[in-house]
């Protein structure tokens, strides 16, 4: 059974916080609780406030009169005193919830943010080759780490802080009308213009952010492509061209994001504008209405705090958006990998290592739909046998091997493991069962036993001892100060290019495969550590199926059979003694290559006689 697994996207911002729900509950009932406590500050502060002065008028307080019988003529005194510990209090108390609400809030964004970033990872490593052909890696790194760092940062403290503006707006109100209707009414008044700006602001600056958001992707992937090609860059001196190049990249995510930033200063000086326009009003109407006894001080005192304490919230409201429009770009772009579908997956994994037959009749393929790479293609390897495949660059070797792993799926024929359709078996299990060498193999930033050891992790001292040695590396292992231990950079860049090959090479015949493929794996080694390789490979000729691709004769000439590929097909198959006898391709490979060893060895004596003499 065949099915296309496809990840499970965020599709929204609710749907990431599914499982960290009680978390920011718990976070807006601490926010709550701490907004509880604080609102009993200005409160106190009116009381403290219309008590000093309703005694300075002489008016008959009670709380005074209960005072004064426990404390006499300090009763004002002592009433201030308790006035300011309960202020002290119920601040204290309330940063208390604050900062659970913040520890909560915090919990529940990076567990999101974890899942999330496990989520792209996983994902990324079961995307068919074909996505890969397309995608820019800088883009790739860009969405895994900046675009989730945006919804971290969103996650961390914003969402809190919506819960924290609606819990003020709908918790102050009611307090406000019981202090005054129409104080309250004027306090209000600007609210709504100030949230409806808010929006609009949102709604402009979240088509800003994806434009920089993506400018900023493409400065990312110029800077990871030069630093990757670094040595190529200055093999051509062209690091005047390339910084130029990421100088204009450079310029134009520096124009989308002050764009930006001016859009964020305009919002701030209106919003700004707004919210000290509406303090004045309410003291403006509030000082006419203590002029004339309808409200008290410490009743004005206590707009003006709450006021405040809803103002400025509000007046956040606009970063808060804004960094929800970046959040919901993010979240899109994250979205764009995770809907991709992943490799399709088979249930057919047979237990048992494959014994290396390889059937492929009637083959053909292509990367467009338009275009075929081969065409109706048919061949046989029998388990243990070494086939060769040669042919000009581009006519189907490569693709041939790339089928065989699965990394692309044929239309068109048939290919089977050991008797079984290779479409039907699990991916995993099938790509288990070769060891592939590339002509530019992939080295990891570790150790050279570290990258040994990759597909094998629990060779033995004597197993590594014996792969090495069959991939001629085992001297210049040695020859290193700290042997297998030494570090080989980042791709292997601290060693030679026959060394990675030789180094790949070991890899492979570590993980001991069912089936071994050399694509031009040994082009980069000289011709006399090339035979000492060919003959350790000889010695182990049986013990496994063996495909070898190059363009070297010495590479293919003891090969069991030889397939010779041209535009897609094949136009000669049968050994190097009777292939060379034929008219075509084959023999005048071997004419060509005669004729430059000739010379070779032609200049090579020319140059010994002249030494000598």
């Amino acid at each position: 059974m065949t099915t296309s697994e496809v990840s499970p996207a965020p599709r929204t911002l609710w749907h990431i916080t599914g499982g960290q729900r009680l978390y920011y509950l718990g976070a807006i009932l601490a926010l709550g609780l701490s907004n509880l406590f604080m609102f009993g500050a200005p409160l106190v502060g009116k009381y403290a406030i219309d008590m000093v002065v309703a005694s300075d008028l002489g008016l008959g307080i009670p709380v005074l009169s209960w005072l004064a019988k426990l404390n006499g003529n300090h009763a004002m005194m002592t009433y201030l005193w308790l006035s300011a510990a309960a202020t002290l209090s119920l601040t204290a108390i309330g940063a208390v919830f604050q900062y659970m609400r913040g520890r909560w809030a915090a919990r529940a964004s990076e567990a999101i943010v974890r899942w999330v970033r496990n989520q792209l990872f996983r994902h990324l490593t079961y995307l068919p080759a074909r996505f890969y052909d397309h995608a820019d890696t800088g883009d790739l790194v860009q969405r895994c780490n900046s675009d989730v760092e945006t919804l971290r940062v969103f996650l961390a403290k914003d969402v809190v802080d919506i819960g924290r503006a609606l819990l003020l707006i709908i918790t102050v109100s009611p307090v406000l009308f019981w202090l005054d209707t129409r104080l309250a009414m004027v306090s209000l008044l600007l609210i709504p213009l100030l949230i409806v700006f808010a929006y609009m602001f949102f709604m402009r600056l979240k088509a800003i952010f994806l434009i920089t958001d993506e400018a900023e992707a493409e400065m990312t992937a110029v800077l990871q492509e030069n630093l990757t090609g670094i040595r190529v860059v200055r093999a051509f001196a062209r690091q005047a061209y390339e910084t130029e190049k990421f100088a204009a990249k450079n310029d134009a995510f520096r124009d989308h994001h002050h764009h930006m930033i001016q859009l964020m200063g305009i919002y701030w000086g209106v919003s700004d504008t707004l919210a000290i326009l509406q303090m004045g009003l309410v003291l403006f109407a509030g000082a006419g209405w203590v002029g004339d006894g309808s409200i008290t001080v410490g009743t004005l005192f206590a707009f003006l705090t709450y006021l405040t304490m809803i103002l400025w919230p509000l007046r956040e409201m606009g970063r808060v958006l804004t960094d929800a429009g970046k959040a919901v770009v993010a979240l899109e772009r994250i979205n764009d990998i995770l809907n991709e579908r992943e490799e399709s997956r088979t249930r057919h994994h047979p237990v048992r290592r494959a014994e290396g037959r390889i059937d492929v009749e009637h083959v053909s393929f292509g990367y467009t739909p338009h275009y075929h790479i081969l065409h109706d293609i048919s061949f046989s390897v029998a388990p243990g046998e070494t086939l060769a495949l040669v042919g000009p660059p581009g006519a189907g070797k490569s693709t041939v091997v790339r089928l065989l792993l699965r990394l692309y799926d044929y239309e068109q024929g048939s290919i089977r493991l050991d008797g079984l359709e290779l479409r039907t078996l699990d991916r995993q299990y099938v790509r288990q069962q070769f060891g592939v060498v590339l002509q530019e193999p992939f080295l990891y930033s570790k150790t050279i036993r570290g990258n040994l050891l990759v597909g094998q992790p629990g060779a033995t001292h004597t197993e590594l001892g014996e792969a090495v040695q069959h991939a001629a590396i085992d001297a210049d292992i040695l020859s290193f100060p700290a042997g297998e231990e030494t570090l080989v950079g980042e791709r292997g860049v601290t060693l030679s290019g026959g060394q990675r090959q030789r180094l790949a090479l070991a890899r492979a015949l570590l993980h001991q495969p069912a089936i071994l493929v050399l694509d031009d794996a040994l082009s980069a080694v000289d011709t006399g550590t090339e035979q000492r390789i060919l003959d350790a490979l000889d010695k182990r000729r049986g013990n496994q199926t063996t495909i070898v691709i190059a363009h070297r004769l010495s590479s293919v000439m003891h090969a069991d059979r030889i397939l010779v590929f041209d535009a897609g097909r094949i136009v000669q198959s049968g050994s190097h003694e009777t292939l060379a006898e034929q008219m075509g391709p084959y023999r005048n490979l071997c004419q060509i290559q005669g004729h430059l060893d000739t010379e070779i060895d032609r200049d090579m004596q020319r140059f010994n006689l002249e030494t000598i003499s």
